[in-house]
């Protein structure tokens, strides 16, 4: 072995060497410039370190820095307490190097997920618009509204960190973020007049079963797969044809890294994977919602969620019918914001599109689920943000009459005094296009072709424009029987 050789060696060891012995203190992406913090609480914040350093992080707002030691492995995690909203702020965090995070908001911070109703950006998908986009990012900057979007992945195990960055809105961050959340975040801003942090974690085509811990999905895998199981070991996992969409591998790749994260709540909009199997949908959201809730420790934090809009999804049988109807995922849904405590859900049967499952109305979804937010978490009164549910079915000779919850100006047909999206049903079980009037508060139904109905479905198929509306939020699909 010649000197040169030798020398070279001997410095590259040097280097890797000085390298593992420097080990900077880091932090996961979504601890970084830019960044909005929860307002008035505590917020943990986490990271990396030299093994059994001290770590130390001063905050502009407080006087008194915090301190910590990383574990063996270099871990380390603080309690921040935040003030009220404002910023911008300079975070310093040190093990003896020293990690500066510059331009931090306090505010609101909000966590966006789902599939691809949530994650298609302003910008759209090729062919697939979103209505007024060009105009609203045009007008999209903003100091205080942050955004950060994951960059999709999946993974058998979880992990511990995302790829991605914090950005203020303006045109160019805002073209390329989740519309949905965009309008929801832009709404929240202005009304509160904080800022507003929005962490957008989709990914398009995902199942609900693909963002939950494999220890809660196990009961709802049966369910929803009855000749499949959940997979226990990498190797049954990689042969999973649609690992990435089936299994937990969005929740260990793309929600694991923020469990912790001092945050107010989140919006989900999410469903169209899970229409063929609709009757576990239910259970498995609110098991979801109950194993986020348990593994972030701060309570039943507000989850609003989108209904799944109307779409004609295609698939007819030999007899000419639906072969499977997503009105049935929508009444899980409906099923569901009953038993989430703390929930709210956006009714979308207005903002659909007959021949593509990514409706346009991205503005309108964004802002329901943020009237959700602003009267039901920030307590805004005046407003009216719950759609009407339905009460009571009663069968007056040939006719039904229909009550409502949350009505309190009463149902409308839109300005119409009728409705055709009604259908009922007698002792047959057979479902005949129904006339719908109302008086008073009450939606009276009747069809010459059932002389004693038992039944009664309003906007009870794949495709429909909603029509039964109070004030001007609609109500959702729904069904009188359960056959």
């Amino acid at each position: 072995m010649n000197m040169t050789f030798k020398i070279g060696v001997f410095v590259a060891v040097a280097l890797i060497g000085a390298t593992i012995c420097k080990a900077e203190v880091r932090m996961p992406a979504f601890f970084s410039s830019n960044m909005v913090m929860q307002q008035q609480t505590e917020c943990n914040i986490w990271g990396w370190a030299k093994a059994n350093a001290k770590v130390k992080v001063s905050v502009e707002w407080a006087k008194n820095a915090y301190s910590t030691v990383a574990d063996s492995d270099g871990k380390w995690k603080i309690k921040l307490q935040t003030p009220a909203a404002g910023g911008p702020y300079t975070i310093r965090i040190s093990d003896g190097k020293e990690l500066i995070l510059d331009n931090i908001m306090v505010g609101e911070l909000w966590l966006c997920s789902g599939q691809s109703n949530m994650e298609i950006p302003m910008k759209g998908y090729p062919g697939q618009s979103i209505e007024n986009a060009n105009n609203d990012v045009l007008h999209s900057t903003n100091k205080n509204l942050r955004l950060f979007t994951v960059k999709r992945g999946g993974s058998f195990t979880p992990k511990d960190d995302v790829t991605g960055t914090w950005k203020e809105a303006n045109p160019e961050s805002v073209r390329e973020f989740s519309a949905t959340a965009y309008y929801f975040g832009r709404l929240l801003n202005e009304i509160l007049d904080v800022p507003v942090g929005l962490l957008s974690s989709s990914y398009g085509g995902s199942a609900c079963e693909a963002w939950m811990n494999p220890e809660w999905i196990k009961e709802e895998w049966v369910k929803a797969y009855p000749k499949s199981k959940v997979p226990t070991t990498e190797e049954e996992y990689n042969k999973m044809k649609d690992k990435n969409r089936v299994s937990s591998a969005l929740y260990n790749a793309q929600l694991h890294p923020f469990i912790g994260i001092g945050m107010k709540g989140a919006i989900w909009y999410q469903g169209e994977d899970n229409y063929n199997r609709a009757s576990s949908y239910a259970d498995m959201l609110s098991t979801m919602v109950k194993g986020w809730r348990n593994e972030w420790g701060i309570g039943e934090f507000p989850f609003y969620f989108a209904q799944i809009a109307p779409y004609e999804y295609g698939l007819i049988t030999a007899a000419g019918e639906e072969a499977i109807n997503s009105a049935y995922l929508r009444e899980q849904q409906y099923n569901a914001e009953a038993m989430i405590p703390n929930s709210g859900m956006a009714v979308l049967l207005d903002a659909g599109m007959r021949d593509c499952i990514h409706p346009r109305q991205k503005q309108v979804a964004g802002e329901r689920l943020a009237r959700l937010a602003l009267v039901k978490t920030y307590g805004v009164k005046g407003v009216t943000a719950e759609s009407p549910r339905l009460s009571e079915v009663k069968m007056q000779g040939d006719t039904v009459i229909i009550g409502f919850d949350r009505d309190k100006m009463w149902v409308n047909f839109k300005g119409n005094p009728s409705s055709e999206n009604f259908e009922v049903a007698g002792e047959d079980r057979v479902f005949y296009p129904a006339k719908a009037w109302l008086q008073r508060s009450k939606v009276m139904v009747k069809s010459e072709k059932v002389k004693h109905p038992v039944a009664v479905r309003y906007g009870f198929r794949n495709w429909v424009q909603g029509d039964l509306f109070c004030e001007d939020l609609p109500v959702s699909s729904f069904r009188s029987d359960n056959w």
